[in-house]
């Protein structure tokens, strides 16, 4: 017998924006509709990453993706995603369907980036995601720090973005130290 229903389209992450000043790593669950329309990351308008950003690196959370970007990367900042592809309907995080995520090569990641101190995911969902599929332990191995952020994306409206920024600056300062 023959499915009628048609195959579950697959969403397929974008590569790391990574350098080898890498001294942070920022971990999103997967990009929204928006972000893999634009392809970019963080690409809604209404996501706060940017705007937090844009106080660590002095440009303005609306310049040039590709000045944004290099002014992360050039601070030490590389961004990815912990699901390389899934199916999910939307943007919500909590559409994700589970049975379908794969997630992105760490082990290859960690190796390039000698110097990567801390993974930094931005929200829950990307650090359960991570944990169910590498392990609670896996990143504590490796001799690297890790921290929950409160999430940018504007789905998680329950704290401000003055709360949310000081909270990203506070765990950036791992940027100030001494390498």
């Amino acid at each position: 017998m023959t499915s009628t229903q048609p195959d579950k389209q697959i969403d397929v992450a974008f590569p790391p924006l990574e350098s080898d000043k890498t001294r942070v790593l920022v971990l999103g669950s997967m990009p929204s509709q928006k972000s893999l329309e634009l392809q970019q990351y963080y690409g809604h308008p209404q996501n706060a990453f940017w705007k937090i950003m844009a106080t660590l690196t002095g440009v303005a959370h609306d310049a040039d993706y590709q000045q944004r970007t290099l002014a992360l990367m050039n601070k030490g900042v590389s961004v990815w995603d912990t699901i390389a592809s899934c199916h999910r309907p939307g943007s919500m995080d909590a559409d994700i369907d589970t049975r379908t995520v794969s997630v992105n090569d760490f082990c290859g990641f960690f190796e390039r980036h000698p110097t990567l101190q801390i993974v930094l995911f931005n929200g829950q969902a990307s650090a359960k995601t991570f944990q169910k599929h590498l392990g609670k332990t896996f990143l504590y191995e490796r001799g690297l720090e890790s921290s929950v952020m409160p999430s940018t994306s504007p789905a998680y409206a329950a704290m401000s973005l003055a709360l949310k920024e000081e909270i990203w600056l506070r765990a950036l300062r791992i940027l100030d130290r001494e390498e």
